[in-house]
């Protein structure tokens, strides 16, 4: 079939609203990774759940997301993409709308579950129609730079709705809030989204399905679980067992006729490097999240609602940081040398946090704020490097992939940085704290009451551990500018990337 928007087409007014529309699943679906901050205690008051089934209700939406991202990508190209967004839009109200009205803590777990599914439906056919419907570069690049601010946005958003909501009406509030959006994209996306998939995909390879599941969920358990109870050998089982999983979702790709993931998409030379860098990226700022939210709570003593918001200051800059990268490389400052001043800009932040003390909330917080910049720099355009690298015929896949390297960075940066920054407090604390005391800085201020001089000695151990956790995190930034101006240097998605034939594209 013909294509109504061909290669390299202006996108006009039409597909800068239908761009509007999609921002609205992919806001919320990046808010329900934190929506939970605040609720949680008015749940436990009303569903009194155990505590693995708090834990639970907090995780299970990130660990179906995660697992299916691959497989709804995959999905999307071939029935699909506005097809699929469409009906994840129905699956997360529906599931929003138990979430609300829950009334059991099975209930809520197997609620957001069902959020899981719709938001692994989501969040790669937003970034695949934009692929879509942007087909010349410079407008392509500006789309991603605002998909890019909207999603880091959300998930910074997210924990303070929740505070506000639930401060003024019940916990199921931060629920209900999705479906007006959710209404909205439902009336519009049909009318404004066009929709496009592979005109010869093949048969959709279900083995690739559980495989891709078994190689994800179990490394991502294990990656977030580390940074609460150490090394454990439980973890490390979990984590080896994914990665065995791993290899063998990676063997059937490369040898299926019709493989879920296409190998065909790493011959650009822009898209493998962007998946690494994507994780690096994901890496450092969710490893970062992990000490200040902390910082600002149990040293600072900041309640939960002034954390979250002093936690948003160092959001302001990130709505310039994208656009200005964008047009720097439109300007024709070669995009690897952007990428490489973006992971340089997040190191240099690092090392800011690296200096900070047990009263130190500004120097915290403009390091964040020079982290974020640095980030979300290098995450818009190597998200942009990596779509416009893959075929368009594969643009859900291709997102789903970035995606998953973005979740497995967050679980490990949480994991890593975290265990440096715990090694170091258990090293600072004395050994004559109690065992409690020693595990956590939660722990010790518990028990504070009852050991004159233990929380000002914990929160000087705290803040120890984060300006080890900075040190090295610093470390990785910079080594990672060095890697992205080395197999980044002369790429020019541009050049090298046709749109083929084989696209279908129906308005």
């Amino acid at each position: 079939m013909t294509n109504p928007n061909p290669a390299h087409a202006l996108a006009g007014r039409r597909e800068w609203t239908a761009l509007g529309v999609l921002m609205l699943p992919l806001l919320l679906v990046s808010m329900d990774v934190s929506v939970l901050y605040f609720a949680i205690p008015a749940i436990s008051a009303d569903l009194k759940p155990s505590g693995t089934q708090q834990l639970w209700i907090f995780d299970i939406y990130a660990f179906v997301l995660a697992g299916l991202l691959m497989t709804m990508g995959s999905l999307g190209d071939r029935i699909g993409r506005r097809k699929l967004l469409l009906i994840g839009a129905v699956a997360f109200s529906a599931a929003s709308l138990a979430a609300a009205y829950a009334n059991s803590a099975e209930m809520l777990i197997a609620a957001r579950a069902v959020l899981g599914i719709g938001g692994a439906t989501l969040m790669p056919s937003t970034m695949a129609l934009v692929r879509t419907m942007f087909t010349d570069s410079g407008q392509r690049a500006k789309a991603i730079g605002i998909w890019s601010g909207v999603m880091t946005a959300g998930i910074a958003l997210g924990s303070v709705m929740s505070g506000v909501l639930v401060e003024y009406f019940w916990w199921g509030s931060v629920f209900l809030v999705n479906l007006p959006a959710m209404v909205l994209l439902l009336v519009l996306g049909p009318i404004l989204l066009p929709e496009s998939r592979a005109s010869a995909p093949g048969r959709f390879d279900r083995l690739s399905v559980p495989l891709s599941m078994a190689a994800v969920l179990p490394v991502v358990y294990g990656l977030k679980e580390i940074p609460s109870d150490g090394w454990n050998v439980r973890y490390v089982v979990s984590i080896t067992v994914g990665l065995l999983f791993a290899a063998l979702f990676v063997h059937r790709q490369r040898t299926t006729a019709n493989p879920m993931i296409s190998p065909a998409l790493f011959r650009g030379r822009g898209f493998g490097p962007s998946v690494a860098l994507n994780l690096i990226s994901s890496f450092a700022m969710m490893g970062s999240a992990y000490f200040t939210t902390q910082y600002l709570q149990s040293v600072l003593g900041k309640s939960a609602l002034e954390a979250a918001l002093w936690a948003l200051l160092p959001s302001v800059p990130i709505g310039a940081a994208a656009p200005f990268a964008t047009s720097l490389v439109q300007k024709g400052v070669d995009r690897a040398h952007v990428i490489t001043a973006g992971f340089a800009i997040g190191a240099v932040g690092y090392t800011l946090l690296a200096f900070s003390g047990t009263d130190s909330m500004w120097l915290v917080l403009t390091a964040c704020g020079i982290l974020a910049v640095g980030i979300v720099t290098v995450i818009s355009q190597i998200t942009d490097l990596a779509m416009g690298s893959a075929p368009v015929e594969r643009a859900g896949s291709a997102s789903s992939l970035m995606e998953t390297g973005a979740e497995f960075g967050g679980a490990l940066g949480m994991a890593v940085l975290g265990s440096i920054g715990t090694a170091v407090y258990r090293h600072e604390m004395p050994g004559s704290a109690p065992d409690v005391a020693r595990e956590t800085l939660g722990g010790a201020l518990a028990v504070a009451d009852r050991f004159p001089g233990l929380a000002t000695t914990a929160r000087e151990a705290f803040t120890s551990g984060m300006q080890g956790a900075a040190i090295a995190g610093a470390v990785l930034l910079a080594g990672a500018a060095v890697l992205a101006a080395v197999t980044l240097r002369g790429v020019d998605v541009r050049k090298e990337t046709p749109e083929p034939e084989s696209e279908q594209s129906l308005a």
